[in-house]
């Protein structure tokens, strides 16, 4: 779908996309939700007597747990409900641009895979967002999503 046709449809629809500031304070609330998980999940493998240091080099080991966690949280809620619950408290979600749906499964792990990519190259799939009418970033444009008001 080109962009005119997606702009058309939206307005025949009556769909606004999301604002950035509305998209950032879902992904604090995420990030947030996802470290207070991870710290339920592994909160036994810190010993108690670990000094700051040990703690910090058992938390550098258990990094690809959490890509993993932040992977499986964001595909499974964009997948299964559209949007995850920072997105949920705040009334927005994710759409797929074919269908105007959910994203299927596939383009959602595609959009959670790209989105830890963006986080890693210093948020610049993020930061892309600001440039792009459509307030796309890289992981929106490779899963063939869009950010709209849940309304």
């Amino acid at each position: 779908m080109t962009d005119e046709q997606i702009i058309e449809r939206f307005e025949r629809e009556n769909i606004s996309l999301a604002s950035i500031k509305r998209r950032a304070l879902a992904y604090t609330i995420d990030e947030i939700l996802i470290s207070v998980l991870f710290l339920i999940i592994y909160f036994g493998k810190i010993p108690q007597d670990a000094s700051y240091e040990e703690t910090i080099n058992l938390l550098n080991g258990l990094f690809s747990y959490i890509i993993f966690l932040k992977i499986i949280y964001q595909a499974f809620f964009v997948w299964a409900y559209g949007a995850t619950p920072g997105k949920m408290l705040l009334k927005i979600r994710v759409i797929s641009t074919v269908d105007l749906g959910n994203p299927n499964m596939i383009y959602s792990i595609n959009r959670a895979l790209i989105r830890i990519v963006s986080e890693s190259l210093f948020y610049m799939g993020f930061l892309w967002a600001f440039t792009n009418p459509k307030r796309e970033t890289w992981h929106d444009k490779v899963a063939k999503t869009l950010v709209v008001d849940a309304y």
